[in-house]
């Protein structure tokens, strides 16, 4: 299909390591003038559900600045633009569970947030697990809790896990087990 959108300009109004914000001076579909904001993610979003053989999982607990709330959400991270996500994804687990998986399933793709951003978000199933230490970022202030990946749904009907890609990752992986 062709895109109805026309750009005629385009202004950097902010740009950090990890995002850039652009104004766009565009004629949108219905012919009118107008601007577009879009937000650029530099890297990419990645997600990682941890079950064991007893169908458990761990969730990640913390404050997000963003929301000015807690959250809990499925261990994640970014992945860098030119490395394997995979291996980011592995690196992610580690760093937030001190899960290590030798087991690895991508599950989901995902755009955010389409309205505004590009960001695209990728979801892994990490299975066959082994247990070590968690090696947090300065960023990180995280409490990590294991339980049923059942509760974990039941945690996304409630609206107690809101996060885009975690509600999405559960229940996509909810339906794989046709739970």
């Amino acid at each position: 299909m062709e895109n109805p959108w026309k750009t005629h300009s385009s202004n950097e109004i902010y740009t950090n390591p990890w995002i850039t914000l652009t104004e766009h001076d565009v004629t949108n579909p219905g012919g009118g003038k107008s601007i577009y904001g879009k937000v650029h993610f530099k890297n990419f979003a990645l997600g990682i559900i941890p079950l064991d053989y007893e169908k458990n999982t761990w969730l990640v607990g913390q404050y997000r600045y963003t929301l000015d709330e807690y959250s809990w959400e499925i261990p994640m991270g970014g992945g860098q633009v030119g490395i394997d996500k995979l291996i980011s994804a592995q690196r992610e687990l580690k760093e937030e569970t001190g899960l290590k998986a030798t087991k690895w399933t991508e599950i989901l793709k995902i755009h955010t947030s389409n309205s505004v951003t590009d960001e695209v978000g990728y979801a892994y199933l990490a299975e066959d697990l082994k247990e070590g230490d968690t090696q947090f970022e300065e960023t990180e202030e995280l409490e990590v809790r294991k339980l049923p990946f059942k509760e974990t749904i039941a945690m996304c009907d409630t609206g107690e896990i809101t996060d885009s890609l975690s509600v999405a990752a559960i229940y996509k992986l909810a339906r794989i087990l046709k739970l």
